[in-house]
């Protein structure tokens, strides 16, 4: 059936009449499937100095925010409950100090070999990484803002490949 027929619009986490459920991806062939996401939290200058310079009260930001990202990945389907629980082979939590901006952006990427695709796992990860950040700092500053959380590339599956550096976007 066609997108513009299905009965909820191409959105596959419905039946055909309106009920919530898993999408069957039993049928799919397993792919290498990759998906990277970013997003960032702006601060005051003085919480990001805390950052770079390792001193905030509760330890390593970065490295703890790390870790809560990559077991945020792992546990996705246990957030969201139409996530199908996946065997990851690889999650990769980075960050990167924009003294510029006053951020600090973090970006994951998520892999495996699979069914499905792991946007999802990409995007957990790249929030709960900055609510860690935000979590750690909060004491010096509760005016800390995450935004542009985003899907940047998808690869593998049916789908294709996806890349949202090469895309037109337009605010309206």
């Amino acid at each position: 059936m066609s997108e513009q027929n299905h009965p909820n619009h191409g959105l596959t986490h419905f039946d055909a009449h309106g009920q919530a459920h898993m999408v069957d991806v039993g049928g799919k062939a397993p792919t290498h499937r990759v998906a990277v996401a970013e997003g960032r939290i702006v601060m005051k200058p003085e919480t990001l100095a805390i950052i770079q310079s390792g001193t905030a009260k509760k330890g390593d930001v970065l490295g703890i925010a790390r870790i809560a990202g990559i077991m945020a990945a792992k546990q996705t389907s246990n957030l969201i409950p139409l996530c199908h629980p996946l065997a990851l082979t690889r999650v990769a939590v980075d960050f990167e100090l924009l003294p510029a901006e006053n951020a600090v952006r973090c970006e994951a990427t998520v892999e495996l070999h699979g069914q499905t695709g792991v946007e999802m796992e990409a995007l957990t990860a790249v929030q709960i990484a900055l609510l860690t950040v935000y979590d750690m700092c909060k004491a010096v500053d509760k005016g800390m803002v995450m935004q542009g959380v985003r899907v940047l590339e998808k690869r593998g599956g049916k789908s294709g490949a996806f890349n949202a550096h090469t895309q037109v976007h337009i605010d309206v």
